[in-house]
């Protein structure tokens, strides 16, 4: 009987496991078709998901359906934009809800989600693009099926992103990095949600940052009325960065917008709370840090939130007398004091402000003050702010625990006012704009994670209301040293609201090394992450006047270098560049753009009397177009014109993508034939000729090329009484095909001609001058392959000339002849008409065998040494 009880149990149990696998398959149909049609029914939306499964085990006992890859979009106003996506959206369930009617809602226990967004946006008239619930709804039909049942328990919500942006107002937050659960019984009218949230908040209002990634948590006990959409803070906790607060009151939901009353407040006074606000990353560990005196946050918000008016409330941050030291450090800041307050008395935006009426702090005998006040935020913004003090940049490191891989030095004095209004920065109006003051930086010295050093012996920069003027910047970094001034116009129109950056500036240097300022291989090695493409920053709109006694560029020693670089609209322009170089000079103009994906570039170079070997050797770009150019001595004069596109990160042309054209005049020129495996190979093809001896002297030639093809135009150069057309292509790749015609003075062509020729009348001989002889260069610049047609031209004329001996021997024999003939026909008076026939018979013969015998003797044997 065990046996069999066993036996049936099992059976069971075998089942149970079965069914538990084969459900989902039978239900997932059907799980799907109802989740399509809860959302279809109410939404006027884009939506999409990849799939749905239904799991018995995630969350056994209960049922759990896993929807991954949801997306809904919007359609018109805001046609396109993402509303909300999920990566996974689990619903949770009974078991039992699976086996509902088609008729019966399917009740939901739990949501949770993994890597969402969502994506509330605001348009210019108000409207949201949340509001996508279908606008024509049909009275509700009791026999209609109700897909979907929301009696949530739980919930949770991992690595979401929440965005928020009202173009009217220019508000833009963002809610990144959420984590957030909570507890509850939803079925009930009223619930105590046990709620944990951390994310990190970025807020900006028109284009001006006021947080960026602070870290917020809060852990509270919410007492939640659904009937009244009231929410009242129970037990709680909250931490902006490591600030603790504690808030008590509610927030409710009414029709035009949400009801506030609210207190907060730090639950303790320790200036560690204020330390607590500065992002972990800057402050270090707080555990150990020595503090005395106070600092407290308190502030209400009462009133209601609605599209014209913001709640009352007051913030007031406050310290006096404080002091704070970290341990293992040598020095303490003393003495300070902040009053800052953040107020709107009346529930009208614009009448927001903010004080600081003082912020002092000492280190050592140092001691720096600030205050500031801002009123009219919401329509335009009035800025009041003083600056006065002295830092000694030493003492930063020894008083606060900054990452630095080497301690600053220097000290730097402000005392600096300004007054202005928003509008005046956005029109320029800088009667209205009042900045005094100065700001002097001395004895600077900073090393960077790669360990180069930058040693500032001077910063002044003093204000006007019109711009800000750099009036000494001496530099040393490297091998260089930087003499800079000038003046930044619209300096708070940059700030403020991200308009350009103008400016115009001198520098003069005495030596500027171009590697001080560029990462190097081993720089690049330290580098984890890839290579961010290179831009010229859009907001800039200034010029550089250079003037450098010698820059050093890779192996380039450029002397006596000057220009103007002028920066607007991503694109950075070239006036009037000059430098000495190679024995003689450079000009150049051009522009680089980074406006589009690709970078492209423009230069037009001249270049006056320059060594042409060192051009064409020490230039890659050169040798590239020229390769052969590099066995030349002598002076070049040229104009260069060159455009393409730039390598994205290291911003050096891509060759394949280089076109122009080269003009260029070669002056005192000889050539190192032995230098070159080309003119070498060809040189043993052309006996008779010796290419050191080759005549460039003013030699012209033009050079186009595009794609990485090089086109030569033929040109004429000449090797004493040689004439020589050149012409062909080669590729940046070194491949070549180029073209020599030789007009060749027969007497080159070996010691049998010249004998034929002699043979020959001046009459005749003047027919055969020079003889044309083909080369064609193949291969590559270091492995060419050189063909000619000397063998083959030096056979034609041999041969020709052969025919000529012939024929005018030929024609000769023929006169003799004839003049036999007429004497021997002559009439004699004492001999026969048969004594004259023999005698011409006779004579005929012994001619012919005398030519024949004549002509065997003077035929040509062929020679074994003619030129290949």
């Amino acid at each position: 009987m065990l046996k069999k009880i066993l036996k049936i149990v099992g059976i069971v149990l075998v089942l149970l496991v079965v069914s538990a696998f084969a459900i989902p398959y039978f239900f997932k149909d059907q799980i799907k078709a109802k989740i399509e049609k809860a959302i279809n029914e109410k939404v006027d939306a884009k939506v999409a998901f990849a799939d749905a499964d239904l799991s018995l085990f995630k969350n056994f006992p209960n049922a759990s359906v896993n929807i991954e890859k949801l997306t809904i979009i919007n359609k018109a106003p805001f046609a396109g934009d993402t509303l909300v996506a999920f990566d996974e959206l689990n619903l949770k369930m009974a078991i039992g809800q699976l086996f509902n009617s088609e008729n019966e809602p399917m009740q939901i226990d739990g949501i949770a989600t993994k890597n969402g967004l969502i994506n509330i946006i605001f348009n210019k008239d108000g409207i949201g693009n949340f509001d996508i619930a279908l606008k024509e709804e049909k009275q509700a039909d009791d026999s209609k099926s109700k897909p979907l049942s929301l009696k949530i328990k739980e919930y949770s919500v991992e690595n979401f992103r929440f965005k928020y942006y009202d173009e009217r107002s220019k508000i833009k937050m963002v809610l990144d990095s959420i984590n957030h659960e909570g507890t509850g019984d939803f079925a009930a009218s009223k619930l105590d949600l046990v709620t944990k949230t951390k994310t990190k908040v970025s807020l900006d209002m028109d284009k001006v940052n006021y947080m960026k990634n602070v870290a917020i948590s809060l852990d509270a006990v919410l007492g939640i009325d659904l009937d009244q959409s009231r929410y009242t803070f129970k037990k709680n906790e909250a931490k902006i960065n490591e600030l603790p607060l504690q808030f008590d009151g509610f927030i409710q939901m009414a029709e035009d917008g949400q009801v506030y009353d609210l207190t907060f407040k730090t639950p303790t006074s320790s200036f560690k709370n204020f330390l607590g606000l500065i992002p972990a990353q800057y402050s270090s560990n707080l555990k150990d840090v020595k503090t005395s005196g106070d600092f407290t946050v308190t502030g209400f918000a009462k009133g209601k939130l609605t599209d014209t008016t913001v709640p009352k409330f007051n913030v007031e941050i406050a310290s006096n007398n404080a002091s704070f030291q970290y341990p293992n450090l040598p020095k303490s800041v003393q003495n300070i004091v902040i009053d800052t307050r953040i107020i709107n008395e009346t529930g009208v935006m614009n009448d927001t402000y903010v004080n600081l009426d003082k912020l002092s702090f000492q280190i050592d005998q140092d001691v720096f003050n600030a205050k500031a006040n801002i009123k009219n935020v919401a329509e335009n913004a009035l800025v009041n702010a003083e600056l006065k003090g002295t830092i000694n940049l030493a003492n930063v490191t020894k008083a606060y625990p900054v990452k630095l891989d080497k301690p600053l030095t220097g000290v730097l004095k402000a005392d600096v006012k300004t007054e202005f209004d928003m509008q005046s920065v956005e029109k320029s109006d800088y009667a209205r704009i009042k900045n005094a003051g100065t700001i002097d930086l001395t004895g600077f010295n900073y090393t960077d994670e790669n360990g180069k050093t930058m040693k500032i012996s001077r910063a002044l920069v003093s204000f006007d209301p019109s711009r800000v003027n750099l009036k000494q910047f001496n530099a040393v970094t490297g091998k260089t040293d930087l003499a800079v001034n000038g003046v930044l116009e619209n300096f708070y129109g940059f700030v403020f609201k991200n308009q350009e950056l103008k400016g115009n500036f001198n520098l003069n240097s005495n030596q500027l090394a171009v590697n001080d300022f560029m990462t190097t291989e081993a720089d690049a090695q330290k580098e984890t992450k890839a290579k961010e493409p290179m831009k010229i920053p859009a907001f800039l709109n200034c010029s550089l006047t250079a003037k450098a006694n010698t820059v050093l560029y890779d192996n380039l020693v450029l002397k006596n270098v000057s220009g103007k670089i002028i920066i607007k609209d991503q694109k950075a322009t070239l006036e009037n560049g000059k430098t000495d170089i190679f024995g003689g000079s450079i000009a150049f103009n051009g522009d680089v753009s980074t406006k589009e994906k690709t970078p492209k570039f423009n230069m037009d170079l001249g270049l006056n009397g320059v060594d042409i070997m060192q051009t064409f050797t020490q230039l890659e770009m050169m040798k590239k177009i020229a390769p052969i150019a590099g066995v030349i001595n002598g002076k070049l004069n040229s104009k260069i014109k060159l455009s393409g596109n730039l390598n994205a990160t290291e911003m050096t042309p891509e060759l394949n993508s280089v076109s122009g054209d080269l003009l260029g005049q070669l002056l005192s020129t000889t050539v190192n034939s032995s230098n070159s495996t080309l003119l070498t190979a060809l040189d043993d093809k052309l006996n008779f000729v010796d290419l050191k001896k080759l005549n460039l002297n003013d030699l012209k030639a033009a050079v186009t090329f595009t794609n990485g093809k090089v086109n030569v135009k033929p040109f004429d150069l000449k090797y004493q009484d040689i004439k020589v057309t050149v012409g062909g292509t080669h590729g940046f790749d070194q491949n070549m095909n180029y073209n020599l015609k030789l007009d060749v003075p027969a007497k080159y062509l070996g010691t049998e001609a010249n004998n034929l020729i002699a043979k020959l009348s001046p009459a005749d001989a003047k027919k055969v001058e020079s003889v044309p002889i083909n080369a064609i260069l193949g291969g590559t610049f270091s492995n060419p392959k050189v063909t000619t047609d000397v063998k083959q031209a030096t056979t034609n004329l041999v041969n020709n000339l052969v025919k000529q001996q012939k024929d005018k021997l030929v024609s000769g024999g023929k006169d003799a002849v004839n003049s036999i003939i007429s004497n021997a026909t002559k009439p004699k008076s004492d001999t026969t008409k048969t004594d004259v026939k023999t005698d011409v018979k006779t004579k005929a013969n012994d001619l012919l065998k005398g030519l024949w015998n004549k002509k065997k003797k003077e035929e040509p044997k062929p020679t074994t040494n003619t030129p290949q």
